[in-house]
Order: structure tokens, then C-alpha cells, then sequence
């Protein structure tokens, strides 16, 4: 249902699920994790699609998770934010950024909160333009959520091959925290 439903948002017409195939996937282990990272991304796609739940040790209720393509840790990602928390709302952008900023995702403040997002990375394969990400996710806990919907891009017609997520504030991604790459074909 969730492939039905993203795939209408996009194109207006509801997606097949076996529009979507699954490229590798990601389950964060005892201790955290840093980064996560996906390499040697194959052209076969049209987008790729991100879907994660995650958690950081950040000592805060929320924490974002930052992308970075191809190592590129440049001043070559701009972003913009809108995000609200039920009672106030708020928006935020970067530009000349090393990284673009993604979806709210829950901090260690969050009890077993862990928060929940896709990631949409446009035309990753076309050498003629710059690459367009959005973003979609929050987390709930006990009136202390937040939701949040971002969009940037990562001003380099270099086709995409591999996709680095950390977390902004926090050190690791906590354990449990799950990231699956899916790739979306042509119609």
C-alpha cells in the first residue's frame, strides 16, 4: 500500500508495487553506527527511494539525518525545511551546505521512539542536471513529535553511485535504526 501511495503522490497515478525493487538494506547493530552507506549503485533505475526508521544518541528528542552522494563532502548541497511539532511551526534553509539535511528522525531523549521516512533521490543516474532529493518523516512521543518535509539538491551532474547517511547531531546511529535503498523503474 505504501508503494501505492507514494507512487500517486508522484506522478498523480497510483504506482505499482513492482515499480519498486529492492537494492540493499541496512540494520544497525549493537554499539550504533557512525554512518550508513550504500556504494556501487547500479544505473538501472530511473529514482531510488530511501526508507528508514532510525534513531540517534543524540541527548535531545529529535535529531535529522544528513546525505551526502559519491563522498562528495563539498559546499555543493542547498536544502529547505518545513517542519511542526502540532503546537508551533517552523522552516529552515542552507545553501553552500556540505550535506543536505533529510527528514526529523527521533533522539535518544525519545524513550523507544524511533522515527520513520522517505527519501525520494530524483533522476540519480542523468549527467545532465543536478540531482533533486525530498524527504518525508517525523516521530510521535507522547506530544513531544515532530514532522518535517525537506527538499534540496546536490548541485553536481555526476550520476549518483553511492549515498552516504549520518546522523547531524548525534554521534551514531542507534541500534535497531533500519535504512532499506530501493530502486524505482521507468514507466
Amino acid at each position: 500500500m505504501l508503494n501505492t501511495i507514494l507512487g500517486s503522490f508522484s506522478s498523480g497515478v497510483a504506482a505499482s508495487t513492482s515499480s519498486y525493487e529492492s537494492i540493499a538494506t541496512v540494520t544497525v547493530g549493537s554499539g550504533g553506527a557512525a554512518n550508513v552507506e550504500f556504494t556501487s549503485i547500479s544505473s538501472t533505475y530511473t529514482h531510488l527511494q530511501i526508507r528508514c526508521i532510525f534513531k540517534t544518541d543524540r541527548a535531545d528528542d529529535n535529531d535529522r539525518a544528513k546525505i551526502q552522494f559519491n563522498s562528495d563532502t563539498g559546499s555543493n548541497y542547498s536544502n529547505h525545511s518545513l517542519f511542526g511539532t502540532g503546537s508551533s511551526a517552523g522552516a529552515v534553509g542552507n545553501a553552500n551546505a556540505s550535506s543536505m539535511l533529510t527528514f526529523v528522525g527521533a533522539g535518544n531523549n525519545a524513550s523507544s521512539v524511533f522515527g520513520g521516512g522517505v527519501i525520494d533521490i530524483l533522476d540519480y543516474k542523468d549527467t545532465n542536471k543536478y540531482k533533486t532529493v525530498r524527504s518525508l518523516g517525523g516521530y510521535e512521543s507522547n506530544s513531544t513529535g515532530i514532522v518535517g518535509l525537506d527538499s534540496g539538491n546536490w548541485r553536481s551532474t555526476s550520476a549518483i553511485t553511492s549515498i552516504k547517511l549520518t546522523p547531524n547531531i548525534g554521534g551514531n546511529f542507534n541500534q535497531y535504526s533500519h535504512f532499506a535503498l530501493y530502486g524505482i523503474k521507468g514507466a
